[in-house]
């Protein structure tokens, strides 16, 4: 959080220093009170050259000046009423889950984290600065998701229809987006050194690992070409490739993929469509989340003490429900239903996998905090029209969303007091 208002007013931002002539030098000031933050006006002049920057990076043309000093600090205002907000909803961003941001978009740009970060800083650029606006945007993702999933409704009758049009009926053909790593290797080069370089890199990202910092990760002589092949039908898949991918799970890697001197890998990153059967883990969980008052080692030691309960002979059900932080599954004794590959995070998933039929995990940490959980049944399903009803269903909410998105924004600006200096 910035500074409140009854900082601002002992700090008095105002306050000048004297300079040649008796003139006054003003350092900052504030621009606008909301609710009970403040906006600066160096914030808004930051603000303003990022976005001028980004006009300029996509050579579009900008708006007026004052339009754009309006639209941005419309923009400022509305994010500090979703910070306050999840403020008060007491919304933490842990270590974990700013690791796990960063690693993301490092992979985004080819990058591992050490890397990305170590350029960011030689272009001059600030870790810490970039640390924060993660945190800001993933506060107001989640305070967003909150308030506006909660007024958007999808009814069965809606899904059939959506099905019916040529819209739905596309969004069920099977299509694969591939992600896709060559290394072209040169006569210069042992072949068969690359071919296990490769094995070894395919053994990281079969292991859990990021595909493109695995990739990114591979130095000189091994430098790979390819990347994100998007989502395509079978029709246009690679030869090489063709009968393999239908065969594929989704979140599966395959290689290496030999072709002359050419060695590939391929990472089935989605899979849409076509008949989908699918191996599925009864499971249930118990959520302990740290907090203001609880820290993560306390958190993870209450995970352990109902893990011994459970085996003890007590309900996990009941713990369950008197522990468990998990709103969506705490008064269903923790029961998660059915659950398949890429549901969960990878943190779960990876326990899950490795728990025995009946078996209780010993206590894990996710981005959501620390969990114990009993896996109940396995089996293998047939889940094509399910899932194509959940397609549908999540192609019709991703429309609704941002326009009820739109109005709830409108709604809190409302709301909110604001005072604009």
């Amino acid at each position: 959080m910035k500074r409140v208002i009854s900082i601002i007013s002992s700090l008095v931002l105002s306050c000048a220093i004297p300079v040649a002539f008796g003139a006054v030098e003003i350092l900052d000031k504030v621009i606008a009170v909301v609710d009970d933050d403040v906006i600066m006006d160096s914030e808004l002049q930051e603000r303003l050259t990022a976005v001028k920057n980004n006009i300029a990076l996509r050579n579009v043309e900008a708006p007026p000046e004052d339009v754009l000093i309006r639209q941005t600090l419309d923009r400022l205002i509305l994010e500090s009423i979703q910070l306050q907000m999840g403020a008060r909803y007491g919304i933490r961003i842990e270590e974990q889950q700013m690791a796990t941001a960063v690693a993301r978009l490092a992979g985004q740009n080819g990058l591992t984290p050490e890397q990305f970060i170590s350029q960011l800083e030689a272009s001059g650029g600030s870790y810490a600065d970039l640390r924060d606006n993660i945190g800001r945007e993933m506060i107001i993702q989640r305070v967003q998701s909150g308030n506006v999933n909660q007024r958007i409704e999808i009814n069965a009758a809606e899904i059939d229809a959506f099905l019916q049009t040529s819209d739905g009926e596309e969004l069920v053909q099977p299509v694969y987006r591939l992600l896709h790593a060559r290394l072209d290797v040169p006569e210069t080069l042992d072949f068969e050194a690359a071919r296990t370089h490769v094995e070894v890199l395919g053994e990281r990202i079969k292991q859990g690992e990021e595909f493109n910092q695995v990739i990114a990760s591979s130095e000189e002589p091994y430098l790979f070409t390819g990347g994100d092949l998007g989502l395509r039908p079978e029709s246009d898949i690679p030869s090489l490739f063709a009968e393999l991918v239908p065969t594929m799970q989704e979140g599966e890697g395959q290689g290496p993929i030999i072709n002359g001197r050419s060695v590939h890998f391929i990472y089935l990153a989605e899979k849409r469509g076509g008949t989908q059967i699918i191996p599925q883990t009864s499971v249930r969980h118990i959520l302990i989340q740290p907090s203001e008052i609880m820290t993560s080692q306390q958190a993870q030691e209450l995970a352990a003490t109902l893990k011994k309960r459970a085996l003890a002979g007590e309900d996990f059900a009941e713990l369950a429900r008197e522990y468990s932080k998990d709103i969506g599954s705490a008064q269903e004794g923790g029961d998660l239903g059915w659950a398949s590959p890429g549901q969960m995070v990878p943190a779960f998933e990876t326990v899950m996998a490795a728990t025995a039929k009946g078996d209780i995990s010993e206590p894990f940490e996710s981005p959501f905090g620390w969990h114990i959980l009993q896996v109940l049944d396995r089996r293998d399903q047939d889940v094509t029209e399910l899932v194509n009803r959940n397609r549908a269903e999540d192609f019709l909410h991703n429309r609704k969303f941002q326009e009820e998105l739109e109005a709830w924004l409108q709604q809190i600006r409302d709301e909110a007091f604001v005072d604009i200096k």
